[in-house]
């Protein structure tokens, strides 16, 4: 068996919204893997309640190495959060990151405002 099944591998994310503190629901995301200017569409996803995907965006021993884009489509969540502007500061969040090691798990999840985010590799 290989170290990525061995190890239980993936890529998981989930949406944190810290102006509401708490999940972020209705999220829609999309998983792109990278090479250069070409990207090819792996996975897409909404968030639920918990602000997470109800599955890995890549299963557990399917991860490799190699650059990914998360694309999540922020602006329809806080379309009705005053006083966003019109349109949002934020509509679409990219964020490009490498995997060096596919025997790792990967979770990328986006903390947000409708004015900021930021990202970590958590656990």
């Amino acid at each position: 068996m290989d170290r990525a099944r061995m190890s239980g591998a993936g890529l998981s994310t989930h949406v944190l919204d810290t102006a509401r503190g708490r999940p972020a629901q209705g999220i829609r995301i999309e998983l792109h893997e990278a090479e250069g200017d070409t990207r090819r569409r792996l996975n897409e996803a909404t968030t639920n309640a918990d602000g997470r995907t109800d599955a890995p965006l890549i299963e557990r021993g399917t991860l490799r190495a190699g650059t990914y884009e998360l694309t999540f489509h922020v602006g329809a969540y806080y379309a009705d959060f005053p006083p966003v502007s019109t349109p949002p500061f934020l509509d679409v969040v990219t964020l490009r990151f490498t995997v060096a090691d596919a025997g790792a798990h990967y979770h990328v999840p986006l903390v947000m405002t409708p004015w900021s985010y930021s990202t970590y590799r958590g656990s």
